[in-house]
């Protein structure tokens, strides 16, 4: 049964499965569930999977993008004495102190999508998620592989669109593709790279200024499809054909897009899994289970040759 109870910070949806000694209340505060499809999919499943499980009391927060309150929602948590503690970050520093006061409380704490900085590493069990430096580094090679089909790895010119600035996410997905780049395709260059904030219509707007400024740009990666759609749309309102879009996540809109011709691969990743693999993890803890500190799920390559073999993004 849902109770659905308004807090002063958030609102809070608790999941009360049947009371027994053995119940585990566990905690969630997530990033931003209004942002974007991906979190509101993840939302969705992380409390079908909690209700699902009788031995599961959980608490769903969302801290709305604010960091403020986010920490605020973490010492909700705290003095709420749950059993464990999963938290999306909406900053991998900023939410360092707040971790690590749960752990001093004698919480366990799962981070979840997108790891806090190395620095809380200490005051963690497990990250749960995909690993975002592997994504942006297929990522590269998904894009250096089609350059070299069409004949320009020697002198492609790529613009970079990233996501939310101090988002781990971001930063780790920008550092594997521009690594990895240049190992795979050393003559491609990246001309520029700016933040599209995870948004659609603000990487449009990026992606405008790219064409104004760039009379030659053959290539796009995008933190996501959904600020790649954004940069997509911008090319085809400028009449510039032939580039080619790359992906971080495949979106619904990507993978529309890839049917049509247009967006030429992404990494597929679910929403589903990703809610349901943290969930799980942290019930292994609580159980006394061994898992890996780095607790990844696999995204592979997902582009117009093989996407027939993949099911349409939820979200």
């Amino acid at each position: 049964m849902n109770i659905r109870t308004m807090l002063a910070a958030s609102t809070a949806i608790l999941l009360a499965g049947a009371a027994s000694a053995d119940t585990m209340k566990i905690g969630i505060t997530q990033n931003n569930v209004g942002v974007d499809s991906y979190q509101t999919t993840y939302e969705k499943a992380f409390i079908a999977a909690a209700d699902a499980n009788a031995d599961i009391e959980a608490v769903v927060l969302d801290a709305g993008g604010d960091v403020a309150r986010q920490i605020a929602q973490m010492e909700d948590l705290i003095q709420q004495e749950v059993d464990a503690i999963i938290i999306w970050p909406t900053n991998g520093e900023a939410v360092i102190p707040a971790v690590r006061k749960a752990q001093k409380a004698g919480i366990p704490v799962v981070v979840t999508n997108s790891n806090i900085a190395e620095a809380g590493f200490d005051f963690i069990k497990s990250f749960s998620g995909p690993d975002n430096i592997t994504q942006g580094a297929r990522s590269a090679e998904i894009m250096c592989d089609k350059f070299k089909d069409m004949g320009i790895a020697d002198e492609a010119q790529v613009v970079h669109i990233t996501g939310q600035p101090g988002y781990t996410t971001a930063i780790e997905r920008a550092k594997g593709f521009e690594d990895r780049l240049p190992e795979v395709c050393p003559n491609v260059t990246i001309v520029d790279t700016q933040p599209g904030d995870w948004n659609r219509e603000k990487s449009q707007q990026v992606m405008e200024a790219f064409l104004v400024k760039y009379d030659d740009i053959d290539g796009v990666y995008a933190g996501d499809d959904n600020m790649g759609v954004g940069a997509l749309n911008a090319a085809k309102a400028a009449g510039r054909d032939g580039i080619i879009f790359v992906g971080a996540t495949n979106f619904a809109v990507g993978y529309e897009a890839m049917a049509a011709g247009d967006y030429w691969g992404s990494i597929y990743q679910s929403p589903v899994d990703d809610a349901e693999a943290a969930l799980q993890t942290a019930v292994d803890i609580l159980s006394g289970k061994d898992i890996p500190f780095l607790n990844y799920f696999d995204t592979p390559k997902i582009t117009q040759d093989n996407m027939d073999e993949f099911t349409k993004p939820v979200f």
